[in-house]
């Protein structure tokens, strides 16, 4: 493809999204429906594109796991005893993956350190005796700049990357139909919290060195940061457990990222590899790279940087898990606090909160059908997929 063909392609791309080039600061406009829509929008030709790659893996796995997911008729409201699971075998991966490529927002498996969590339903089983799958949950590691975390600490100097290295970011966070109609999502926000979620990182990082620098952080997980899809989020505003605060909101992004352009990424690599520029990343480099692959591109492409602006801004949280956690992060202390919410007491709390009234009042969860999963996987030239529901939260692409 020349580079005259390229620049086309760009702009041919970003026209069919909505946007167009300002003339008089080179900076996109976006002309199109409400932010939802519009953020459905942005992502839909990535996530056909990433369905599409794995077609036959979704069929194999979905004819393995059916029996995980469950139709509404299937599920007690009275009965459900949810339980975090952390995700260690390989069918548990798959799981997590098939339940996953469900969600509005396109698939990604993360970087850095990372742990995944399975929800699921011990009250109500398939029947081979399987529990149902509620919801899932994973976590990443945090961007070293993330502005709306920064701007709310003054990290002692020299030590920002260790502090910010105690924390993780929510990568993936939502309940699953039927579970998602009786605010499973709400379940799940609350298990992120949970003193299961902090074990398991102090189990799989206790004493563990840095790759690059050899160096041995401690392994307290003091705080979880994640944005929301859809710009203010209703799933982590006030929620609270016994009246404490689980998640706090701090703010928004600024409307920056890559999303937008990830299916020209490959052809933006292509394009800078032939010319001797390297697309690799690296130390330090991160979930960057493609960031800096997308600016270099546009760049050599006469093409303004200002198009990495999508103007997309999502309502950003903190979860305390600690309760000095100003003081830790600030270093005026060295010993956190841990709050103490086993999952079971936070489980308890979601079915008298949320559950229970719920599925007194909501009715249509009960007709909902598994097989309705699968069909919003599968694409063909004929029919594309649409998602069923959408990601309750965990994204993650702002600077």
């Amino acid at each position: 493809m020349s580079e005259e063909e390229l620049r086309e392609r760009v702009l041919a791309h970003l026209h069919s999204l909505g946007f167009k080039v300002s003339p008089d600061t080179g900076e996109l406009i976006f002309e199109g429906n409400g932010e939802k829509e519009r953020v459905r929008r942005l992502h839909d030709s990535t996530r056909r594109l990433i369905l599409r790659r794995q077609q036959v893996w979704i069929r194999s796995r979905w004819v393995r796991l059916r029996s995980c997911f469950a139709d509404g008729r299937d599920v007690d409201p009275e009965a459900i005893r949810p339980i975090l699971v952390e995700v260690t075998a390989l069918w548990q991966h798959d799981l997590f993956r098939l339940a996953r490529l469900t969600w509005s927002l396109p698939y990604s498996k993360g970087y850095g350190r990372r742990l995944r969590f399975l929800i699921l339903d011990e009250g109500n089983r398939n029947p081979e005796g399987q529990p149902y799958l509620i919801g899932v949950l994973s976590l990443q590691s945090p961007p070293l700049s993330f502005p709306p975390r920064d701007k709310r600490f003054q990290y002692p100097p020299g030590r920002k990357t260790d502090l910010v290295n105690q924390t993780m970011d929510i990568h993936t966070l939502g309940a699953l139909p039927p579970y998602s109609h009786l605010l499973g999502g709400k379940l799940v926000a609350l298990a992120a919290a949970s003193n299961e979620v902090r074990e398991a990182y102090r189990r799989k990082y206790e004493g563990r060195r840095t790759e690059i620098e050899g160096r041995i952080l401690p392994a307290h997980l003091v705080a979880l940061t994640t944005t929301s899809a859809f710009g203010r989020s209703s799933l982590y505003n006030r929620l609270k457990y016994n009246g404490e605060p689980i998640a706090i909101s701090i703010g928004y992004t600024e409307g920056y990222g890559a999303f937008h352009l990830e299916p020209l990424y490959p052809l933006f690599r292509e394009y800078l590899e032939a010319r001797g520029i390297s697309t690799r990343g690296g130390y330090k480099v991160g979930p960057r790279i493609k960031w800096q692959t997308c600016v270099r591109a546009l760049e050599r492409l006469g093409l303004s940087g200002a198009f990495l602006k999508h103007t997309v801004r999502r309502e950003a949280f903190l979860f305390p898990l600690i309760y000095n956690l100003d003081d830790y992060m600030e270093g005026r202390t060295d010993e956190p606090v841990e709050k103490d919410f086993p999952f079971v007491d936070l489980a308890d709390y979601w079915r008298t909160r949320w559950l229970l009234p719920r599925a007194g009042r909501v009715d249509g969860w009960y007709e909902w059908e598994a097989e309705q999963l699968l069909k919003s996987l599968i694409v063909d030239e004929d029919a594309e997929a649409a998602p069923f529901h959408e990601t309750t939260g965990g994204h993650r692409d702002e600077r």
